[in-house]
């Protein structure tokens, strides 16, 4: 609020103008939260885990961490051990285990303990009655106040067990170097071992989500905005190999002349970069793939396969996706139910708007640091929580971008995210792993493709440039004005420098 004759004690934000959204700092949330994750090997529970953590530190800025027994076991006992360590008969492994599960719970303890930490997952198979409620009486002995919930996961669709297991087990430290054949059998053992003595949860272990190949989702006795907030997620998982593609609109009339915002079509540039981008969406990702069992990666095959296709409701992304070729191919939901799917469908998202800059809308940032220097100085101090006058700051768009995330965790099929820098520099900070405050630092070039392909242990990138920098400056054109200096990215490698005026034009 501002002082005035009629307002002498106006009410004033401690944060100033740049008041951060209460949903993107956690302050919603009060109690600490304790996930005890259930479940048979195989069946997505550190994916699961893995996701919860991620997104509950990322979106909602609220500290969590994973504990993972199998990390701890590795480190008291080694990575390769046999399957009939595994045999619960089997009275010396079990208690080099039972060592690895009490270590990872001392440490999750000790973790709670610590200032601002709501959430911590712990994650093993806790496949008995007796040792999960071991778990429940050690944080109550401890003195740990919190929520405590039970995600269990169950997979009992064989051919999706038969795909965790070679995309995923296989690449685990346990198997690392075997013959897959091999590694195969023995995980087969090692589940068998663990499903003589499993017990699935049931009312008399509290609250709970069962979650059944992915598709059911059965909660019980679950209360509380976090422990709700992570039952939404949940929902919102899937285990299947998924890949997303991100570039940025062709170069726009406003990147030529060195403007953010605005709302102008393509340059020269950019529709030949539509061109390129409609034959690389046709020729690569609509390619069919398969499994390959010996290495769990996906290998192209005869085919297409179903794609999606994402835009921003500005026109420059638009006309970036005009191009695309939209056939239509049989295709099958995976309830059973077919469709004649319409390959790269254009779904425009409002939430995909680049981050609005307010009365700066259109300018240069040479003419931002004349007209408003105090708000050049400002962004520059601190580019995460800096709102423009009347505009928005990059926590808003994280705001905005949550609902997103979901719908990227639910979907299966490959998508094409046609963006802006800002909201692209988020959505790709969140799928590899990157603080928020490294997001608005983060490379993002014109006339490239990031394919990103999450999996348990991490996200997998590779950039495609379809047109070089030489390329846009065949016709003489003069370079536009430079942005905003960035600082040093060391992330990901990429072509052409952080501050390069061209690949990397203002935007936001």
């Amino acid at each position: 609020g501002y002082h005035t004759n009629n307002n002498p004690t106006p009410h004033r934000l401690t944060e100033g103008a740049n008041a951060t959204p209460l949903e993107v700092i956690g302050s919603s949330a009060t109690d600490k939260l304790v996930i005890v994750m259930v479940g048979l090997p195989a069946t997505g529970k550190t994916h699961i885990a893995k996701r919860i953590c991620r997104f509950i530190t990322f979106f909602l800025d609220i500290p969590a961490q994973m504990f993972n027994v199998g990390d701890y076991r590795r480190k008291l006992c080694g990575a390769h051990m046999p399957a009939s360590f595994y045999d619960h008969s089997n009275a010396e492994a079990v208690a080099q285990r039972t060592m690895a599960c009490n270590a990872a719970l001392a440490d999750m303890i000790e973790f709670l303990t610590h200032e601002g930490v709501r959430v911590a997952v712990y994650d093993a198979t806790n496949s008995t009655r007796d040792r999960r409620q071991h778990i429940l009486k050690t944080l109550t002995a401890a003195g740990v106040g919190c929520k405590k919930m039970f995600i269990e996961s169950i997979c009992d669709d064989e051919n999706l067990l038969e795909q965790n297991i070679r995309t995923v087990k296989l690449l685990t430290p346990d198997y690392r170097d075997m013959d897959p054949e091999q590694a195969v059998t023995d995980f087969k053992e090692r589940r068998s071992n663990y499903e003589q003595v499993y017990e699935p949860l049931n009312e008399a272990d509290g609250s709970h989500i069962k979650i059944v190949n992915c598709k059911k989702f059965i909660v019980y006795s679950i209360r509380g905005y976090l422990p709700l907030k992570v039952v939404h997620f949940v929902m919102n998982l899937h285990t299947r190999p998924r890949t997303f593609y991100f570039t940025r609109h062709g170069q726009s009339e406003y990147n030529l002349l060195g403007k953010i915002g605005g709302d102008s079509g393509l340059s020269k540039a950019g529709k030949e970069y539509s061109r390129r981008l409609a034959d690389f969406a046709k020729n690569e990702i609509a390619v069919a793939r398969v499994l390959d069992e010996e290495t769990g990666e996906l290998k192209k095959a005869d085919g297409e396969r179903p794609c999606r296709l994402w835009t921003s409701t500005l026109v420059r992304t638009k006309e970036t996706a005009q191009l695309i070729e939209h056939t239509k191919i049989s295709h099958a939901w995976d309830n059973g139910d077919p469709v004649d799917w319409v390959q790269f469908r254009p779904m425009v998202k409002r939430n995909l708007d680049e981050l609005y800059a307010g009365i700066c809308d259109g300018m240069t940032y040479k003419e931002i640091e004349t007209l408003f220097p105090e708000e050049f100085a400002l962004r520059q101090e601190d580019k995460l929580t800096y709102r423009y006058p009347r505009g928005e700051s990059y926590m808003d768009v994280t705001l905005r971008l949550e609902p997103l995330a979901h719908e990227m965790e639910r979907t299966q099929e490959p998508v094409l995210v046609i963006g802006h820098q800002g909201i692209l520099r988020i959505l790709y900070a969140y799928f590899m792993g990157l603080s928020r405050a490294e997001a608005p630092y983060v490379s993002i070039p014109l006339n490239t493709v990031i394919q990103l392909t999450p999996h348990p242990y991490g996200c997998h990138e590779s950039r495609v440039c379809l047109m070089k920098k030489e390329e846009m400056l065949d016709d003489g054109q003069d370079e536009p004005v430079t942005s905003m200096p960035v600082r040093p990215h060391n992330h990901q490698p990429h072509t052409y420098a952080a501050t390069d005026p061209i690949m990397n034009a203002p935007s936001c």
